[in-house]
Order: structure tokens, then C-alpha cells, then sequence
């Protein structure tokens, strides 16, 4: 388990959107290793964890795209069904809400899974996952 930052940007649901913010990383040497994005109620909130984020800030802010960013914890987690369950288990069972969670894995059965969950509070989480 590794403490990240993920950065946000929420934005107006439109086509191209996702296109520039991506590029505009790519552009300036910026990996992407994990991406949310997702709509409501005509807005776009993109959720993302990045290779570098003070460098990413910074082109997003060039580029005159306003981000934010927030704490978040990476699990490394078997790929098999229920690894997801039991680590939502445990933090409801501390009463940790998660606020956002999104998951990477391997093509194939087996390996390993990532998983980027956001939560209120980090320690608290962190204690409850042990």
C-alpha cells in the first residue's frame, strides 16, 4: 500500500475534452498509469494518477486547465473475484467511506491487480487495511 496523489479536473461534458487534457500531458512528458472519468449532470470529473504530478499541474495550468489534487492510497491486490469486496469490507467496517475507486489489471487471469482508492481519511484507512 503506497500513499499517491491523484490529480482532478472537472470540466463541461463535451467532445475533445478528455483528447486535450491527455495530450496535453503527453505533450509535455507526462505518463498516465491510471484514469477515471465520468459525467454528471453535464459535467466532467477526470480522476487521474500520473508519473509526475508537480510537472502535470503545470502543463494542465499552461494549458489553462484548472486541476486539483488529493491524497489517495495504491493497493496492490491478487487479481481474483472478491479482492475488491473484502478491502470495501474492511473499510466499512472501520466506517471509512470510500469518495472514489478505480482498478488496473493485467490482461489474462491471475497476477496482480491495482487498485487507487480515495478516501476521508488516509491514516484511518491505512489502519484498517493494515
Amino acid at each position: 500500500m503506497a500513499r499517491i496523489t491523484q490529480l482532478t479536473v472537472s470540466t463541461p461534458s463535451r467532445p475533445g475534452v478528455l483528447a486535450r487534457i491527455c495530450s496535453t500531458l503527453a505533450g509535455a512528458g507526462v505518463n498516465l498509469s491510471g484514469i477515471c472519468a465520468a459525467e454528471v449532470g453535464g459535467r466532467g470529473k477526470i480522476r487521474m494518477v500520473v508519473s509526475d504530478p508537480g510537472k502535470a499541474k503545470k502543463a494542465l495550468a499552461d494549458a489553462k486547465i484548472r486541476s486539483g489534487e488529493e491524497p489517495a492510497l495504491l493497493l496492490t491486490l491478487e487479481d481474483r473475484p472478491g479482492t475488491v469486496a473484502q478491502i470495501a469490507q474492511r473499510l466499512a467496517a472501520a466506517r471509512i467511506n470510500i469518495k472514489c475507486a478505480y482498478a488496473t489489471t493485467p490482461a489474462g487471469a491471475g497476477g496482480s491487480a491495482q487498485i487507487v482508492v480515495v478516501v476521508a481519511n488516509l491514516d484511518k484507512a491505512e489502519r484498517a487495511l493494515g
